[in-house]
């Protein structure tokens, strides 16, 4: 079920998102909360987007984990910091760049999904 989004700004030229899914993906499977065939993630690079209020220097990361509800708060917190220690193997160094990194995990109300 869980659905992970990445998003990034797209100045992060050498950031590999295609391997950053896989990893967080099997990270997650890892962990023990998902099954495999169950984790649907994909990323979003942005164009246009501000840290703050300088136009230049600054880039960021965001994983969004959205879960049904019912877990626990302590299981919410190991998923995102596996996901956060996960993340962090793939932040760029890049001389000149800020860069700033977060894991969100939200929970869906359970009652309100359906699949068809």
């Amino acid at each position: 079920m869980p659905h992970l989004t990445l998003e990034y700004s797209a100045n992060l030229t050498v950031f590999d998102d295609r391997a950053v899914l896989l990893k967080l993906n099997q990270a997650l499977i890892s962990a023990g909360y998902f099954g495999e065939g169950d984790i649907k993630s994909r990323a979003l690079p942005f164009q246009v987007f501000m840290v703050g209020t300088q136009p230049e220097g600054r880039a960021f990361v965001h994983v969004k984990l959205a879960i049904l509800s019912g877990r626990d708060a302590q299981a919410r917190q190991e998923i995102s910091q596996t996901l956060a220690v996960t993340l962090r193997e793939f932040l760029p160094d890049v001389a000149g760049l800020t860069v700033a990194a977060c894991v969100e995990v939200q929970e869906m109300d359970r009652v309100g999904f359906a699949k068809p």
